[in-house]
């Protein structure tokens, strides 16, 4: 089963792919991904095949910056961000989809939820959707200790293998969508699709979002999906977490123990295993 990659326009060329399963096989709803930052919608596409071959229709995106997306100069905020989803949801004709966004993505989809109630029949955040960087300190600390390393003219196959290193359970599928993130220059090196102001533009709204005053205005059922790797970062998150499940309505959590920051690249099946049980639980099927 192969995506069906294109372009649509909602003001601006935003990339889509787009894995669909046989007509007679169509479920509803269908899955709408978001990527975090920095990355791109191919790191879906192990569990995009996944749940297309269970029947949902499912569309990963590029967001605006990102991946094949257009490069524009502004429109990095949430408010900015949220309306390309809105514009995208009904571009694409999607019936209350279930939106699942990863990392910064998950912020996305809080945001997109609090936003446009009604819009989404579920909200789903991977390890993401509840962060909450202000409370880590001064964005004078925060800016430092998360500004991304510069990576141009950094070398592909040498990058390639420092990830097969780091994981090396990962398919090639997870490692091809993850390089994905980069455009590969002819002389064999890489550089970054997001550029280093435009992220850094995406942290600090980030690091301006408050969710605490978002999770009351979802109307949605939530499931968090939250990686747990046992590391002094996976103990604030718990706190994190606890505040997202306070604050929401209708909220869930399913932990990853041993999984990567990546969940849906480090345990695409087991991660849509439980993608199907809470829409299940939720549409009755």
């Amino acid at each position: 089963m192969k995506p069906q990659d294109s372009f649509i326009d909602i003001g601006i060329q935003i990339h889509i792919r787009k894995w669909l399963p046989p007509k007679s096989d169509t479920l509803e709803p269908a899955y709408l991904l978001i990527h975090g930052l920095a990355s791109n919608a191919r790191t879906w596409d192990q569990v995009a095949r996944l749940l297309a071959q269970r029947g949902y229709p499912t569309v990963a995106l590029d967001q605006r910056g990102h991946g094949l997306s257009q490069k524009t100069e502004n429109g990095y905020n949430f408010k900015s961000i949220t309306m390309d989803l809105r514009k995208i949801v009904g571009e694409l004709g999607l019936h209350r989809p279930v939106l699942a966004g990863q990392s910064w993505g998950g912020n996305v989809v809080l945001d997109f939820g609090a936003r446009f109630p009604g819009t989404a029949q579920q909200l789903i955040f991977v390890d993401g959707g509840f962060l909450n960087l202000w409370q880590r300190g001064p964005w004078e600390t925060i800016s430092l200790e998360l500004r991304p390393p510069d990576l141009r003219g950094f070398p592909y196959t040498q990058m390639v293998s420092q990830i097969k290193k780091s994981h090396p359970y990962w398919s090639e599928d997870g490692i091809e969508g993850t390089m994905a993130n980069f455009e590969k220059l002819p002389d064999g090196t890489v550089q970054p699709w997001l550029t280093l102001d435009r992220h850094m533009r995406i942290l600090k709204a980030l690091y301006e979002q408050d969710p605490d005053i978002l999770y009351p205005r979802v109307q949605e059922p939530v499931l968090i999906c939250a990686a747990d790797d046992g590391s002094e970062w996976s103990v604030q998150k718990r706190k994190q977490v606890q505040a997202a499940l306070t604050g929401l309505e209708n909220a869930e959590v399913a932990w990853f123990y041993g999984a990567a920051h990546d969940i849906h690249v480090d345990q695409p099946e087991a991660l849509v295993a439980r993608f199907l049980a809470f829409t299940n639980t939720i549409t009755g099927l």
